[in-house]
């Protein structure tokens, strides 16, 4: 109950019998639903971190980059601000793939329009990449930045509106399958660095 008493980050804490762990950061993967926030607070709609557990939210871990609120899947929260950067640094040129789908369907000559960049208007979309499916009206999207409604902002280039819009990989690491919109697991650092960086699912 001193408040002054100290311990080292190797000494062992035990509380009424039960070994506490000390730990600095956290590594979070979420299926982000729609309509949630990517953000940690917000005074109207709900946001990312209130789905997380109690246990979690001590570390005050944030979301690293963003959705938008109608875009789901794979998003990283971490309270860890290196490897925040590192996965969101434009320099690091970090592929973030997209399920789309669009109406009208995207076409074979909008594939010419995202390997070329695109011109937004405030600026110019480095190199994509789409790819279709089985789906007449789905597309796999690329790319290598995060700007601000990018992904739908080049489709509205090739004249199409996206109407759902999925994150499923970042880097090599694809969400896992057992991850529902609204799911977490944690992964530790060299877990989550190994499977953006190398080929691999959990």
């Amino acid at each position: 109950k001193d408040g002054s008493a100290q311990v080292s980050e190797n000494s062992e804490v035990l509380y009424m019998g039960k070994k506490h762990t000390y730990r600095e950061f956290i590594y979070l993967v979420m299926n982000k639903p729609q309509g949630v926030v990517c953000a940690t607070r917000d005074n109207r709609l709900p946001v990312v971190t209130d789905l997380i557990d109690e246990e979690y939210k001590k570390f005050q871990p944030f979301p690293v980059g963003r959705l938008d609120i109608d875009t789901e899947g794979l998003l990283i929260l971490t309270n860890d601000g290196q490897l925040c950067h590192e996965l969101t640094s434009p320099k690091k040129k970090l592929n973030k793939k997209y399920l789309a789908t669009t109406e009208p369907p995207m076409e074979a000559a909008d594939v010419e329009k995202f390997v070329s960049g695109m011109d937004l208007g405030d600026f110019v979309t480095l190199p994509g990449n789409l790819e279709f499916t089985s789906t007449p009206d789905e597309a796999i999207i690329t790319i290598c930045e995060g700007k601000f409604h990018q992904v739908k902002r080049m489709c509205e280039k090739c004249g199409k509106t996206v109407t759902y819009l999925k994150r499923i990989s970042i880097g090599e690491f694809y969400l896992p399958d057992n991850l529902t919109p609204g799911d977490i697991t944690e992964l530790s650092k060299e877990e989550l660095l190994n499977l953006i960086y190398t080929k691999g699912e959990l």
